[in-house]
């Protein structure tokens, strides 16, 4: 990868990293369900006018309309409301750290669906360092109210890795066009279950809205422009080292701006985790 590469990853890292703590900021006032219409909505609208004033439109097709309904439900609407709803008990540190799971579970999920994506040896042992960290992480009370909020942003990881199996499909529509398909769909999905569940109101204070605005705009609108961008330029192996920057940046926000002290378990988790992903990157132990 070339320096504007780096770079790029790095800012989508910061991006990504910045969604848990700006996710934290804003459940304090705004439900789950709703936070995710909020999220979604504004970050819709915000590559709605970014198609228009580049001259182009979400395409009309059934078939693609389709693709962006299950691409909405998995890589958003499922995940987003998870990992909000864990991170209603759990600090947003821990979150960003047990979300970095997600290519384990794409690993196993690409052996069993695809042809070409096989597991290997070095993947076979990342997966298990990978999932060993995860136990230490979530440790002996996992039925309780933060056991169950780890399970949740796991099952948010499984649900990505979902995702970015099925997205193949949209391969051939530019990748702002589909961004903004998914987001609409996602956005459709959530705003019924919102209204009905959450019954919300809109939220008071500029604090919080700053951080709706922030998750929707920067975490969300423009990450995915980035994200795009370095998955055309650079590839999908490269791409996959954003996964071990993102709990760095969300540690480094939750405990300078919140005040969160992960435990001893949460930095014994994340280095099992790392060694885990280094395994499945194949790159650092070929």
């Amino acid at each position: 990868m070339n320096r504007t590469e780096w770079a790029l990853l790095l800012l989508l890292a910061l991006l990504w990293g910045g969604s848990f703590f700006f996710g934290k900021v804003a459940l304090a006032a705004v439900p789950p369900l709703t936070l995710v219409v909020l999220r979604t909505g504004i970050a819709a609208l915000a590559l709605l006018a970014f198609l228009a004033a580049t001259g182009r439109r979400l395409p009309s097709a059934l078939a693609a309309w389709r693709g962006f309904l299950v691409m909405g439900l998995l890589n958003n609407a499922i995940p987003f409301a998870l990992i909000n709803w864990g991170q209603t008990r759990i600090d947003s540190g821990l979150a960003a750290i047990l979300n970095a799971t997600t290519p384990l579970f794409t690993v196993i999920l690409a052996h069993l669906v695809t042809s070409d994506e096989k597991l290997t040896r070095n993947r076979m042992a990342g997966v298990v360092l990978g999932f060993a960290g995860v136990v230490v992480m979530i440790g002996p009370a996992a039925l309780g109210g933060a056991g169950l909020a780890k399970l949740a942003v796991l099952a948010a990881a499984a649900s990505y890795a979902c995702a970015g199996l099925y997205g193949r499909r949209l391969g051939g529509l530019a990748p702002a066009t589909a961004a903004c398909g998914m987001l609409v769909a996602a956005t459709l999905i959530m705003l019924p279950l919102a209204l009905v569940l959450d019954r919300p109101a809109l939220p008071a204070g500029a604090v919080i809205w700053e951080a709706v605005g922030a998750l929707a705009l920067f975490s969300t609108a423009l990450a995915y422009i980035v994200y795009f961008r370095i998955l055309a330029t650079a590839g999908a192996t490269n791409l996959l080292l954003v996964t071990f920057l993102i709990p760095v940046s969300a540690l480094l926000l939750g405990g300078i701006v919140l005040g969160e002290r992960p435990d001893a378990a949460a930095f014994a988790g994340m280095a099992l985790i790392f060694l885990g992903l280094v395994a499945v990157d194949g790159r650092l132990v070929s």
